[in-house]
């Protein structure tokens, strides 16, 4: 048995084994399964992430050279500071603004709208970057006697504003409160702005509803500085703010538009709903951002109406504060924003959400790499093990041509396992391997 035998012995073991450094096949199937999870990562994130800010925007205001529109120009030379041009829309007031807005064929991504008007309108699209001033409603009218109560101006021609402006809507609000309707003994009439307040002073008309998106500051200011007309001095404002959410009561202390003539000559108490910078709920972060730091600039200052730093303010009213506006309220810009030039800023920015999942499974990955590399080598070890567990068990029951072919086959098995290119720090596998294959030809000689 030992002649028969020794031929295949000496051919078989004057093979050597192949080692190298590293299987470099292996590894790059290992990476595989962390290759794929970080492709798909990387799409995932490139799928959910903000496109590039645009270089543009579009502002609705009110007619032209009203305070909003005056407010827009601010914003417009501010956001020019960071490339981003301002395309300023005329419109008839804040109702005019949300249609824009919610247009959508409309180009309008933001508008200033005055508070109490969105019952009319479908706002499911449109978040509130918050409140940026008050917007008193300034009811001037021409009487000899002073009239602190809406309905004390009944039988009386009222211009009511615009169509499509805030101010008609809220004015036409407040007086249906007070007992006064469309085709009652009042004449209300649309008319609104530079056309109303001239119609006042000119005595055309009794009394006028103004405000900040239909009326100019220096308008408002020529009326109080008109002999005969007066600015309406609400004494029910108390009531008007609990009846109605959006409302805020303001005082104007005497003398506070001109000292030495003593304008007004009486504490006045208005009632006021609050301006919102109003967008479209697709508005680019970095452009939420930049409009939030407008405001700040331009509103954030003390006036005759607020304190230094009241507004802007995340003041939810009828529309939700954006998810943007409410991380910039409660931390501001981001580190990128806030220490890098704005296109700069946006392209790390954007270059972030892709390598964020990307370095979030690398860290697993790089644990899984080597155990996915030692499982490969050893499974090309153990697979050898089935086959020569099933060559032992016939050690005991075979002739003697089946003893020769289960050599031949041992053979085979260990030409193959010298040929496999096996990594330096399996060796001590491997030469497991080589004994057991040896132990089962020790046993196919024998035959025991």
């Amino acid at each position: 048995m030992e002649k028969t035998t020794a031929p295949h012995k000496h051919s078989v073991s004057a093979m050597k084994a192949r080692f190298v450094a590293i299987s470099w096949r292996d590894l790059a199937v290992s990476f595989g399964p962390m290759v794929l999870l970080i492709v798909v990562g990387v799409w995932l994130a490139i799928w959910l992430i903000h496109p590039a800010p645009p270089k543009t925007i579009t502002i609705a205001t009110g007619p032209e050279n009203s305070n909003f529109w005056n407010v827009a120009e601010k914003y417009k030379k501010i956001l020019a500071r960071d490339g981003v041009t301002v395309k300023i829309v005329a419109s008839e007031g804040s109702l005019d603004n949300l249609r824009k807005l919610t247009d959508p064929d409309g180009d309008v991504d933001v508008a200033f709208v005055q508070g109490g008007i969105a019952d009319s309108v479908n706002i499911e699209s449109l978040v509130s970057l918050g409140s940026v001033a008050y917007s008193p409603v300034s009811v001037f009218y021409r009487n000899d006697k002073v009239v602190s109560r809406l309905s004390e101006l009944t039988g009386k021609s009222i211009a009511i504003g615009l169509q499509g402006s805030g101010s008609r809507v809220l004015a036409l609000t407040l007086l249906k409160a007070s007992g006064i309707e469309p085709g009652g003994a009042t004449k209300l009439i649309d008319m609104g702005g530079d056309e109303a307040a001239d119609a006042l002073g000119k005595g055309k008309i009794d009394a006028a509803f103004l405000m900040g998106e239909s009326a100019a500051p220096a308008t408002m200011g020529k009326l109080l500085r008109t002999n005969g007309i007066r600015l309406l001095d609400f004494s029910q404002a108390s009531a008007y703010t609990r009846r109605f959410s959006y409302l805020n009561e303001l005082t104007l202390p005497p003398g506070v538009f001109d000292f030495r003539r003593n304008l007004p000559d009486h504490t006045i108490r208005l009632i006021a709903p609050t301006a919102e910078l109003i967008a479209r709920d697709d508005l680019h972060p970095a452009l939420s951002d930049l409009l939030i730091e407008a405001a700040r600039e331009v509103h954030g200052k003390a006036s005759v109406l607020q304190k230094a730093g009241e507004f802007p303010a995340p003041l939810a009213h009828e529309y939700p504060i954006s998810d943007d506006a409410a991380r910039y309220y409660k931390s501001g810009k981001s580190f990128f924003y806030r220490t890098l030039p704005f296109w700069l800023a946006s392209l790390v920015d954007r270059t972030m959400v892709v390598l964020l999942p990307i370095i979030l499974l690398l860290i697993p990955g790089i644990k899984l790499v080597p155990l996915l590399y030692g499982w490969r080598i050893r499974s090309r070890i153990y697979k050898w093990y089935g086959v020569l567990i099933t060559l032992e068990r016939g050690v005991t029951t075979h002739t003697k041509e089946e003893q020769e072919q289960m050599l031949r086959q041992l053979d085979e098995i260990e030409t193959s396992v010298n040929r496999m290119k096996m990594p330096l720090a399996f060796a001590d596998q491997f030469y497991v391997l080589r004994e057991h294959i040896g132990f089962v030809r020790s046993r196919l000689e024998s035959g025991t």
